[in-house]
């Protein structure tokens, strides 16, 4: 008789893939809708910033105080004066002479070799409450005496200073000079006086009570509607004399100079810079919402794995077919097209290409634009709570039903995505218990099993041994 030999195989491996078998199918499902979950996720937070980026850029171009279309301020010479101008400010052209520039005041006192510690300070400006300093906590080294450095961090770190002036020091002639420069510039704003008080050292105190001027502090004066006309004084070189327009005098003219004109009008190339700020910032968001409901490429990949289950090359985007995402997309190109006052976006040489996204033609903008000068902010309108109107308060009140917080349509679909999520796990949890639990009766059976098929093998190979023709009796 032949041995009878027991099939081989490995109780564990037998038992793990049964197990994988038993809850293949059931895993699949749970697997693939973990994956879409997961990919709505990430799709939700990444429509949520590309809307925002869209919402900002909607804002800052045309809101309460602003709008498309610029307006700027020249100044006939650019070294004298320069100037900005807000969109609502009027056209016109206005005269200027700069007779002098507001200055920022520079005080130096010397400072005793020796100067004991002790008893307090109190700097004064020409205008505003006196800054205390208390000498008592300045001496830093501890070593009884007060240096011009230690004196200066003192005045700096003073609560009642509030950034008015800055404390430094220099030598000169290998003395200590105490050096206090005005933040601002103005007569105002310049040190008037210092005192000391609590026993502080007397040479310092009178070091303290001579100053030495370094840098007169002087205000601004100009003179509106030319050198005969009217005298503006102030501490600032910075004035708002024309409404809703500043400037900036920068250079003091001389006695024999002609006044600078300053012209206050449209900006073109802002215009255009503005509008091109929406083109691209459409186009940005289109090619998000592209890409999100992009479809996928579905050709089929075989899977390496003999049980495997084949798979497409690409799966399709977070929200393909997506009516909500597909619907937001297709009112923006909606409102794009909409007419105002017998006025479009193409009127003003905005066009779509055959793929949605935007194209800019600047001339025709300016042609447009001169031969109806307020026709593109009517257009466009404005965006922000309260003022929303025209195309980017349409654009703006769209996208916010989706962005805002409160109720919005990403926080909506984002809550109940995150509950699937959570969902999806703990049924995943469930599936990996009963791929547990089957593994450990499949483990039990196939080894009791193998215990079997050994012990009958090696009796049926005892007996055969016994009985073989061959075998001594």
């Amino acid at each position: 008789m032949a041995v009878i030999s027991s099939p081989t195989y490995d109780p564990t491996t037998t038992a793990t893939n049964l197990a994988n078998a038993y809850v293949a199918p059931t895993k699949a499902i749970l697997d693939k809708q973990t994956t879409q979950a997961t990919a709505v996720g990430t799709g939700l937070t990444t429509l949520s910033a590309a809307l925002s980026a869209f919402q900002g850029t909607l804002q800052g171009l045309a809101s309460s105080t602003s709008s498309v279309s610029a307006t700027k301020a020249t100044f006939s010479n650019t070294s004298v004066a320069t100037a900005t101008a807000k969109p609502t400010a009027a056209a016109g052209t206005y005269s200027f002479y700069v007779q002098q520039l507001a200055t920022a005041g520079q005080m130096a006192y010397n400072v005793p070799t020796v100067t004991s510690a002790g008893g307090s300070m109190s700097i004064a400006l020409n205008t505003g409450a006196p800054i205390g300093v208390d000498l008592t906590t300045a001496d830093s080294n501890n070593d009884g005496f007060l240096s011009a450095k230690e004196l200066a961090a003192a005045i700096n770190a003073s609560p009642d200073n509030k950034s008015r002036i800055t404390a430094s020091t220099i030598t000169v002639n290998n003395v200590q000079q105490l050096v206090l420069t005005s933040t601002q510039t103005g007569k105002d704003n310049a040190v008037a006086a210092i005192t000391t008080a609590g026993g502080a050292d007397p040479g310092l105190t009178s070091d303290l009570g001579a100053g030495n001027t370094l840098t007169d502090a002087s205000n601004a004066i100009v003179w509106a509607g030319g050198k005969n006309g009217t005298k503006v004084e102030q501490a600032s070189n910075t004035f708002s004399i024309v409404d809703d327009v500043s400037f900036t005098v920068t250079q003091a003219q001389g006695v024999n100079d002609a006044a600078v004109s300053l012209t206050v009008g449209p900006d073109s190339s802002g215009t255009a810079s503005n509008v091109q700020k929406f083109v691209d910032a459409y186009n940005t968001l289109l090619a998000a919402l592209n890409k999100l409901t992009a479809p996928g490429d579905h050709t089929v990949v075989e899977s390496t794995d003999a049980n495997g289950t084949p798979t497409a090359t690409a799966e399709d985007a977070a929200f393909y077919n997506d009516a909500g995402v597909t619907n937001l997309r297709d009112r923006l190109g909606s409102i794009l097209r909409s007419v105002t006052g017998g006025q479009s976006l193409i009127s003003f040489g905005i066009t779509a290409t055959k793929d949605g996204s935007l194209t800019l033609d600047s001339s025709r903008l300016n042609k447009a634009i001169a031969a109806n000068p307020s026709g593109l902010d009517t257009l466009f309108g404005r965006a922000g709570i309260g003022v929303d109107s025209g195309a980017l308060g349409a654009m703006n009140k769209l996208v916010t039903s989706w962005t805002t917080s409160a109720g919005g349509f990403i926080s909506q679909r984002t809550t109940q995505n995150d509950k699937l999520q959570s969902d999806l796990a703990d049924r995943q949890a469930t599936v990996k218990d009963q791929f547990t639990n089957a593994y450990k009766r499949f483990l039990a059976q196939f080894s009791a099993l193998q215990q079997l098929q050994s012990s009958m093998t090696s009796t049926s190979n005892m007996f055969t041994a016994m009985f073989s023709s061959d075998s001594s009796s």
